[in-house]
C-alpha cells in the first residue's frame, strides 16, 4: 500500500469553494465561462433520484455529495509534473510512478501519464513521438500549449454536460487528466498509458480528451485503482473521443476503484467517416457506478466495436447504460457486454441501437450475457432498438444463467477443487471479450484480476 501526503479540500460544492477554484486556475478566459456555465446548471439541476427511468434501478439515498469537496490546486501536495519535472512524492518517500497497474505490466509503452487525486503526478512521451506531433500530456496542462485546439472542442463538446447533475459538476470542475492528440497519417505502434490513483477520502475529477487526425493510429490503455481498496472517495468525470476519417483507435480503460469509492462517469465517441474504434471497459471497482458509454456513428463507413467485462461483489452496484447511435449511412456497430455477479451485488446494463432517419444499411449488434454466481445477486438486463431508417440489420438480446452444477462437478472430477472450478468456468465465459483485445498481457491481467474475486459460488 502507499500513503501519500494529504490533499487539502475545499469544503463541500460551494459557491465559495468554486471561485476559489477557478482563481486557482489561471485559464484562459473563455474556458473561465464554459465553467461558470456549467456550475450554473450544476447548481439548478437538482441529484438524480429513481422517479427517472435512468436512474430507476440506481439508489442514491447513501449517497452524500456534501462529504466531498474541491482539491486544492497546491503545488505543495503533487507539484506540477509535466514533460522533465518531479514526480508527485508519496509519504514513506515513494513516488506514484513505483505504483504499478495491472494493463502496464508487461508492456512496452510510448508514454505514460499518471495522476493522484485529480493532480498531475508524472508523464512520459518518447521523443519519437513528440517529433511526430503527438501530443500526450495532461489536459491541465495542454490547455495553455494547444489552447488553438482544444478550444473547439472544449466550445462544443462531445459529452453533453447538461445531461445530469454529475455531468454539470465535472464540465464545472474538472481538473488533471488526460489530452492525446494524434496527427493525421501518424501511427504509434505502441500503447500510450495513464494511470489515475486516488486516496482515502479525496475527489478525482479528471477528464479524458483524445483526438485522431485523419487516417491516424494508436492505441490507449487507462486504469484508475485507489491507494486504500476499502477507503470513500468520489469520482466525477468524463471520455470525450474524437476518431477522424480513416483512423484507428483501440482504447482499453479498466474500472478498478477500491470498494468505498462512488463513481459517476460520462463517456462518448464520434466515429467520422470509415474511422475505426475498438473500446473496451472493465469495470471490476468502486461501491456504486453509474457510467453512460455512447458511441456516435457520424461518417459514412465508420465502425466501432464495444466490448465489456464487469464483475460484481460484496454490496457493489454496476450500472452501465450504453448507446450505440448511428448518424450515418453505411456503418456497423458490434457491441458485447458480459458480466459476473456474486455474494449481494446488483449489476445494471441498459443498451441501446438508435438509428437515425438517414443511416440506411446500418448493421447493428448487440449482446449481453451474466453468469450468476449467488442466489442474492440482482442483475438487470434491458436491450432495446430504435429505428428510424428502413434500410438497416439490427438484432440484440440478453441471456442470464446460473454457473452449471454438471461444468462444476465435471471439473471437480479431474482434480480440480470447486474454487478452481468455478474460476475456469468463469474464465471461460468472460473469453469471448477477451479473445477481442490484441495485447496479450492486457488479456491476462483483466483474466487475473477477475480471477483473484471469484470465490465458491452457492
Amino acid at each position: 500500500m502507499i500513503a501519500m501526503t494529504e490533499t487539502i479540500l475545499q469544503s463541500g460544492f460551494t459557491p465559495e469553494a468554486f471561485e476559489a477554484f477557478l482563481a486557482s486556475r489561471r485559464e484562459p478566459a473563455w474556458l473561465t465561462l464554459v465553467r461558470k456555465e456549467a456550475w450554473d446548471a450544476f447548481e439548478e439541476t437538482p441529484l438524480p433520484d429513481r422517479s427517472l427511468e435512468e436512474w430507476r434501478r440506481t439508489d442514491l439515498r447513501l449517497f452524500r455529495l456534501g462529504a466531498f469537496g474541491l482539491p486544492r490546486a497546491a503545488q505543495s501536495s503533487h507539484g506540477s509534473a509535466d514533460q522533465g519535472s518531479c514526480p508527485a512524492k508519496a509519504a514513506d518517500g515513494r513516488s506514484i510512478t513505483a505504483a504499478e497497474g495491472l494493463l502496464e505490466r508487461n508492456v512496452e509503452l510510448a508514454g505514460r501519464l499518471a495522476t493522484w487525486d485529480s493532480q498531475t503526478a508524472s508523464s512520459v512521451l518518447h521523443e519519437e513521438w513528440r517529433e511526430k506531433g503527438v501530443v500526450f500530456e495532461s489536459l491541465d496542462s495542454a490547455i495553455g500549449q494547444h489552447e488553438a485546439l482544444l478550444r473547439e472542442h472544449f466550445l462544443k463538446p462531445v459529452v453533453d454536460w447538461r445531461a445530469d447533475k454529475f455531468a454539470s459538476l465535472h464540465a464545472a470542475c474538472w481538473s488533471g487528466g488526460t489530452f492525446v492528440y494524434v496527427p493525421p497519417g501518424v501511427n504509434v505502434n505502441l500503447p500510450l498509458y495513464t494511470f489515475s490513483l486516488l486516496s482515502p477520502g479525496q475527489v478525482d475529477f479528471g477528464r479524458t480528451v483524445i483526438i485522431l487526425g485523419e487516417g491516424a493510429e494508436a492505441t490507449v490503455l487507462s486504469e484508475t485503482a485507489s491507494v486504500d481498496p476499502g477507503a470513500p472517495g468520489l469520482h466525477c468525470g468524463a471520455i470525450e473521443i474524437r476518431v477522424g476519417p480513416n483512423a484507428r483507435l483501440r482504447y482499453v480503460n479498466l474500472q478498478n476503484w477500491g470498494t468505498g469509492v462512488w463513481h459517476f462517469a460520462h463517456q462518448r465517441a464520434l466515429v467520422e467517416r470509415d474511422g475505426q474504434l475498438q473500446w473496451t471497459i472493465g469495470a471490476l471497482g468502486s461501491r456504486l457506478a453509474k457510467v453512460n458509454q455512447h458511441v456516435a456513428l457520424i461518417g459514412p463507413g465508420a465502425e466501432a466495436q464495444v466490448n465489456g467485462v464487469m464483475f460484481t461483489e460484496g454490496k457493489q452496484h454496476l450500472s452501465y447504460h450504453t448507446l450505440q447511435h448511428h448518424q450515418a449511412p453505411h456503418c456497423k456497430s458490434d457491441l458485447l457486454y458480459k458480466g459476473a455477479l456474486q455474494d449481494k451485488s446488483h449489476l445494471v446494463w441498459r443498451g441501446m441501437i438508435r438509428v437515425d432517419r438517414d443511416a440506411q444499411k446500418t448493421d447493428g449488434y448487440q449482446r449481453n450475457d451474466n453468469l450468476i454466481l449467488s442466489d442474492t445477486v440482482r442483475v438487470d438486463s434491458i436491450p432495446g432498438l430504435e429505428i428510424l431508417a428502413d434500410d438497416v440489420k439490427c438484432t440484440h438480446g440478453a441471456t442470464s444463467g446460473r454457473v452449471d452444477d454438471e461444468q462444476i462437478f465435471y471439473a471437480r472430477a479431474r482434480g480440480l477443487t470447486r474454487k478452481e472450478a468455478v474460476r475456469m468456468i468463469v474464465a471461460g465465459f468472460f473469453q469471448q471479450v477477451f479473445d477481442r483485445i490484441t495485447i496479450e498481457s492486457v488479456r491476462e491481467a483483466l483474466g487475473d484480476a477477475i480471477g483473484s474475486r471469484v470465490r465458491e459460488c452457492h
